[in-house]
């Protein structure tokens, strides 16, 4: 079976449109992003958003000569690693990180042939294409976590007014229409004041020269009291339709687009179709949910299926809500509650009804409704359940039995499945006759809520310092990892998070059957998953 790639990191630029299975949806987001609009993207890790954002910059690539719209793909994935004495860190490095990308792009596409003087302002001096002071700008912000008391110069980074009127000027006289910026991971969660920087940052930016675009996650974003998210950008909640007629179909083209022609992992899945469907309806959308359980899967027999449902989403995917405490401990009440608010209550309540529904032939649930009013310690607490993918927000101003107003809440399916004592024989039955009818409802005093009353979560900044020492220490058997990059690394004597940071493909290259392709590919998926995991 070939390796089935779980991140869009992994993913080589040249196969991005290869892979890429369109919906109805899926074009609808694209076409906004390379639009003049700012957009940003919201969902739970592994629902695709960082691939539409790919998709798009490949798009706008293959059409610039004509277009003449540039697109810039970045990420603020490092920002965990900003550790310096400039009070204005995160902001300084988010402006030498945007000029370091827009003239690499530009360098790439030949338009400095030509260059303007204005690439001045972003390259923080005279452009140099060989020592460009911008980009070491920024890489000394990016490595100040090895020794956070170097004080970075970041005098050569342009004011925004003054990298505005150049990004006008690069454009007039290149005969650019417009510059898109792509932005993932755009805001570092649990991070507020990170989080309103950049939200004040995107405003600004914005001009008929330049248009931004974000990817951020759901329910632990802070915009600030300056960012209007009505008027300053168009957000659209970046989740696959469960109940659309081609959701199977998609998702299946999902996996066979990552399997080879004569794979066997294709030859099962035409073999289980009601297992595969199994799986697919589980994921609730998310497409790593289903690459990750189809590779644990592989021969998609009902042993199979039953084992990696009660293995990933009853036990690792409630544990790795559980963990974000250990990096943010001022969360860990709102995290301890709404793990038990599922597992304890919720999940047991929807089996108890779809066993009663099924058993007299009606139709099943996956919906949990709740008040408008209900206390803001549990909307924030449900918020975080969003983030990890145990729960999608389905709809808001929904009324319940009791005509009151609240929001519909979708629980996942594969956390429901994943109570059957074995899911392959009742999942089906019970993923295909859900209705948005039926719904556990919990009004704004439920008795359930009590626990939480007394709970006061610390927003407060934390101070990442210590816990990225202790964080950089863990073993990389915490990352999300394939066994054999794993075995891997070990073979060369990495051993740890800060290994892999300090290690270059060089000496990848010194293991066993480790080529200049699989050092870089061993490099980028270590590193990817590093990011992954200092973010949350």
């Amino acid at each position: 079976m070939s390796d089935l790639l779980f991140r869009t990191e992994d993913i080589p630029n040249e196969d991005i449109l290869k892979l890429f299975v369109e919906t109805k949806q899926d074009r609808e987001i694209i076409d906004k992003l390379k639009s003049i609009t700012p957009t940003i993207l919201v969902g739970s890790r592994g629902v695709g958003k960082s691939f539409l954002m790919k998709v798009a910059e490949e798009e706008l690539n293959k059409n610039f000569n004509a277009d003449k719209i540039l697109p810039v793909y970045l990420t603020f994935n490092k920002s965990s690693l900003i550790h310096s004495p400039d009070e204005d860190q995160f902001f300084h490095w988010m402006l030498a990180l945007i000029c370091s990308k827009i003239i690499r792009q530009l360098r790439k596409k030949g338009l400095l042939v030509n260059l303007s003087t204005s690439i001045n302002v972003l390259s923080g001096g005279e452009y140099s294409e060989n020592n460009l002071r911008i980009e070491n700008i920024k890489n000394e912000y990016e490595s100040s976590w090895k020794n956070s008391e170097i004080t970075i110069n970041y005098d050569f980074i342009p004011s925004i007014d003054d990298f505005k009127d150049a990004i006008q000027e690069i454009c007039e006289d290149l005969d650019i229409k417009r510059i898109v910026l792509l932005i993932d991971e755009a805001a570092h969660i649990f991070r507020p004041e990170q989080q309103r920087q950049f939200f004040t940052l995107f405003r600004d930016l914005r001009t008929p020269y330049l248009s931004c675009n974000a990817a951020v996650y759901p329910g632990v974003t802070s915009y600030g009291e300056i960012f209007q998210a009505a008027q300053d950008a168009t957000f659209i909640n970046v989740n696959r339709d469960i109940f659309s007629s081609t959701y199977i179909i998609n998702m299946r083209e999902i996996v066979e687009k990552q399997s080879d022609a004569d794979s066997k992992l294709l030859n099962e899945i035409s073999k289980n179709k009601n297992n595969f469907e199994i799986l697919a309806y589980a994921a609730s959308g998310n497409p790593r949910f289903l690459l990750k359980t189809i590779a644990r899967a592989p021969k998609l027999n009902s042993t199979q299926v039953n084992e990696i449902i009660r293995e990933f989403y009853r036990v690792e995917l409630l544990s790795e809500h559980t963990n974000l405490s250990e990096k943010y401990p001022g969360h860990k009440g709102l995290i301890d509650w709404g793990r038990k608010f599922i597992e304890n209550i919720v999940l047991p309540e929807i089996q108890k009804k779809n066993i009663s529904y099924m058993d007299s032939d009606r139709q099943t649930t996956c919906f949990v409704w709740i008040h408008k009013d209900a206390p803001q310690t549990v909307k924030e607490a449900l918020r975080l359940l969003e983030y990890t993918g145990i729960i999608q927000e389905n709809s808001k101003g929904i009324k319940a039995g009791s005509s009151e107003i609240g929001t519909r809440l979708l629980i996942n399916l594969g956390c429901i499945f994943s109570l059957e004592s074995t899911p392959s024989s009742s999942s089906l039955q019970m993923a295909r006759n859900i209705t948005l009818k039926r719904m556990t409802e919990f009004g704004m005093n439920n008795s359930n809520f009590r626990d939480l009353t007394d709970v006061i979560p610390d927003f407060e900044e934390n101070d990442l310092s210590e816990i990225l020492d202790k964080e950089l220490s863990k073993s990389i058997y915490v990352l999300d990892l394939t066994p054999w990059i794993k075995q891997t690394l070990e073979s060369i004597n990495i051993f740890t998070i800060k290994d892999i940071l300090n290690t270059s493909e060089a000496n990848l290259k010194s293991a066993y059957y480790v080529g200049d392709k699989r050092a870089r590919l061993v490099k980028s998926a270590a590193i990817a998953s590093v990011y992954e995991y200092l973010n949350g």
